[in-house]
This record gives structure tokens, C-alpha cells and sequence, in this order.
């Protein structure tokens, strides 16, 4: 058999040979447990990342990247609300209608997923494990601000390396009261009452925008919640599956289910008067 596996195998050049125990050597150097990734070994690997990924620089980009969602969160007198989609995309197909967007980053901080799915559950993860650390060393619970920093100053440490991220953090504590970031893949970190992020974001935000308010009630910002991720799964393509919802207090968060929402549809439709273009046939609501 090796008579056979050399006689029909090409010989390896020099050169590969050499390319390969640089590589081996590049990716070794590293350790598992460092932040430093294995970067391609040419003179600028951001610009190369780009040139092979970024469609907008590079039409012709071997590499096409699709990312569509539909994540937000806003801030009121009772905490925040966190809600989002369910649907990953692969290009012009579903990949998935179950993934959950919402990261529980520890018992009383959230995050949320919108662009590549694994660069936000990496850095999230990482996150979480630093936020740890942090109440181990200081014996007391890392503020919302503390934790969104230490995830913008990670992720612009890598800034042109062809990150996707645009998250969400999310929590309430004694000092700060409700909390929102958001943080993207350039480092950007902005603190705000309210945010929506993803393909779908329009239609969120026009929802959103008309009936928020700061004083709502539990009850009622629940309901805001689920019409707005509603309002963009209805229209996006790239959002859909099922709504995932949290409520986050000061003793920590409340999930709220992941419910199907074609329930939620109709009986928004019924009680609210809204999607009127609809007509198909409600028999049994």
C-alpha cells in the first residue's frame, strides 16, 4: 500500500515544505489560552482580510459575508428589555430558525448577538469570563460601564481584522440603575435608552419610536418588546423564527420565553388593528 500511496503521490517542493513548518510554527507559537490569534503570514493581513471579504471595497471579493438579524433593547422605570430573532442567515438561505441571540453573560448581565455569530459568542464568552474574574479579585459585581469597556477595548485591539460584531450589553445595578451599551467591531461604545441592531432595525426602531416611553409598565414594555421584533419579522427577510425576550431587573434577568410568533401575529392583528394587508382566513382566534 505505501508502494502504491508514493507512486501516485505528487512530490512535495522545497518550498512547500518550508511554507508548511512556517505555518506549523505560526499557529504553535500561540497559546490556547492567549487572546493573539494566527494571523495569515503576509506584510499586511488586514488589508488582505478586507480585500478577500469585504464586498463594498471589493466587489469581485471571494469571500461574501451576509449577516441579517434583528436585536434591541431599551431602558425603563422597571429595568430593560432585551428582545430579538431567532433566524440565522447563510447567504440567501436559512441556516438556522433557533439560535439564541440573547447571551447570558452571568446572572444579572446581558448581551446581545447581531453580525457574525461566532465572533459575538467568542468575545461575549470571554467577556463573561472576565466579569468573573473581576468579582472574584474586587469581591463585588462589575458595572454595566466597567464591562462594556473592557468588550470595546477587546474587540478595537482587532479593528480591521474582519470582525463582525454589532452587541448589545444590557444590566442594572445600585449604582448605575438600568444600563445600556452598545459596542460594535470598531471599538465603537455608546451608552443610550434605546437601541436596535441588524437588517431588520428599521422596522424595529418604527415602532419602537412611535410607543416608547420611559415610564411604561412592566406589562407594557413586554408588549412593546414583542410588536417591535414582530414589526421586522414581518417585513425583513433575514429575520424571522421565533422571539426571545428578557426582562432585566437589579436582582438580575428574567426570560420571558422563546415563543413561536405566529400566536403573537394574529392576535396582534386582531386586538391592535395592525397588519391590515394581511387577510388570509382567522378561523379559531
Amino acid at each position: 500500500m505505501n508502494a502504491l500511496v508514493s507512486r501516485y503521490t505528487r512530490p512535495q517542493f522545497e518550498g512547500e515544505t518550508v511554507a508548511q513548518d512556517e505555518d506549523h510554527e505560526l499557529v504553535s507559537s500561540v497559546n490556547p489560552l492567549s487572546l493573539k490569534f494566527a494571523l495569515p503570514p503576509i506584510a499586511q493581513p488586514s488589508s488582505w482580510l478586507r480585500a478577500m471579504t469585504d464586498d463594498y471595497s471589493n466587489p469581485n471579493c471571494p469571500i461574501k459575508i451576509a449577516h441579517g438579524t434583528t436585536t434591541l433593547a431599551f431602558r425603563f422605570q422597571g429595568g430593560i428589555i432585551v428582545c430579538t430573532d431567532s433566524r440565522a442567515t447563510a447567504g440567501n438561505w436559512i441556516a438556522s430558525q433557533t439560535v439564541k441571540k440573547v447571551i447570558e453573560i452571568n446572572n444579572c448581565l446581558l448581551g446581545t448577538m447581531a453580525g457574525g455569530a461566532a465572533d459575538c459568542q467568542y468575545w461575549l464568552a470571554y467577556l463573561g469570563m472576565q466579569c468573573r474574574l473581576h468579582e472574584l479579585r474586587q469581591k463585588r459585581r462589575i458595572s454595566v460601564a466597567a464591562a462594556s469597556k473592557i468588550l470595546a477595548n477587546l474587540v478595537y485591539s482587532y479593528k480591521g481584522y474582519g470582525l463582525s460584531m454589532g452587541t448589545m450589553c444590557a444590566g442594572v445595578t445600585p449604582q448605575e440603575g438600568p444600563a445600556l451599551y452598545y459596542i460594535d467591531s470598531d471599538g465603537t461604545r455608546l451608552a443610550g435608552n434605546l437601541f436596535c441592531v441588524g437588517s431588520g432595525q428599521t422596522f424595529a426602531y418604527g415602532v419602537l419610536d412611535a410607543e416608547y416611553r420611559y415610564d411604561l409598565t412592566v406589562e407594557e414594555a413586554l408588549e412593546l418588546g414583542r410588536r417591535s421584533i414582530l414589526a421586522a419579522m414581518h417585513r425583513d427577510a433575514y429575520s424571522g423564527g421565533s422571539l426571545n425576550l428578557y426582562h432585566v431587573k437589579e436582582d438580575g434577568w428574567v426570560k420571558h420565553g422563546f415563543n413561536d410568533m405566529n400566536p403573537i401575529f394574529w392576535k396582534t392583528k386582531l386586538e391592535k388593528g395592525e397588519f391590515s394587508n394581511v387577510t388570509a382566513e382567522m378561523d379559531g382566534f
